[in-house]
């Protein structure tokens, strides 16, 4: 079933230079739900089974940590209320309070707040009036000291997405940050959504992202994540972004391993899930059937 993806506001006090509900743009429709109306809503639909769980975001009015405690009061009502035990993925304004963050990860299955951009630079050029430290990282890394302060306690993951392509970021600088969050942060997984503009805001001439800058980055930002690589043995060009026409492993292995291939035989695991082709699940695999005798062909692994 699908999950409902909704908003407390679409009104917004943010001047965001891409996003179609920033303050002024007359084309967008201003709605707001109080909590009970939103709870209520989705409890209808819920038991329906028209959706089986919620996504809950807001536009910014009367700044971060009042509309916080819209989200949360609605969030609220949906566990206590209704008694609802699903799918929670609630946002994180920006620089919201400690114990709202806390309740927050109380009540959800996976928060999030959206840094947009990879450094100050861009997320000025994107979104003027945000503080990419003190409203946007700081909430990523107040995350991860609560879950520090409370091991024993279920709490929520915490993701992150970036608007890509709109004011000249590189690959170089979005996988960089993104690898730091994922070790220094825990960080569950980033987000990269291509930019394409709207109309009435100042980015409505600018061209969309290729789709397929966002599936590298995808792509790439697993072999962070999961496989264990660095953001120095990602194949960039002189640019500091990556081919398009070749996925991020291929591209590595045509330039390093064509000339020197590895022995599967005598690979450890991490050189093993260098190799297109071999993820975990196969490395594993291998390394049980090495143990066993010779590979000799793919039908020794089955």
């Amino acid at each position: 079933k699908p999950i409902l993806k909704t908003m407390v506001t679409t009104a917004c006090e943010r001047n965001c230079y891409y996003c179609p509900f920033r303050a002024g743009r007359s084309q967008m429709k201003r709605i707001t739900f109080s909590p009970d109306e939103l709870a209520q809503g989705f409890d209808t639909l819920q038991r329906a089974k028209q959706v089986d769980g919620m996504f809950l975001s807001s536009g910014i009015i009367k700044g971060s940590v009042t509309t916080q405690d819209k989200i949360l009061d609605t969030a609220e009502i949906i566990r206590n209320r209704y008694s609802y035990r699903g799918y929670l993925h609630l946002k994180i304004m920006p620089g919201v309070e400690y114990d709202q963050l806390y309740r927050l990860m109380q009540l959800a299955d996976r928060v999030s707040v959206n840094l947009e951009g990879p450094t100050q630079e861009r997320l000025n050029a994107l979104a003027p009036k945000k503080d990419f430290q003190r409203e946007l990282l700081s909430m990523v890394q107040l995350a991860e000291e609560i879950r520090g302060t409370h091991p024993y306690e279920k709490l929520a993951g915490t993701v992150t997405q970036f608007v890509v392509g709109a004011v000249g970021d590189t690959d170089q600088e979005l996988l960089s940050l993104s690898h730091r969050l994922y070790r220094q942060y825990g960080l569950t997984r980033a987000y990269y959504s291509g930019f394409s503009p709207v109309i009435q805001t100042p980015f409505e001439n600018l061209p969309s992202t290729n789709p397929l800058r966002e599936h590298r980055l995808y792509q790439a930002s697993f072999l962070l994540r999961d496989y264990g690589w660095k953001v120095e043995d990602l194949p960039f060009l002189t640019d500091g972004n990556m081919l398009l026409e070749m996925d991020p492993k291929r591209a590595w292995a045509e330039r390093y391993l064509r000339e020197a291939p590895i022995d599967i035989m005598k690979a450890s695991r991490q050189q093993l899930l260098r190799v297109p082709g071999i993820g975990p699940v196969s490395a594993d695999a291998i390394l049980k059937a090495r143990r066993q005798g010779k590979l000799t062909s793919l039908t020794d692994l089955q």
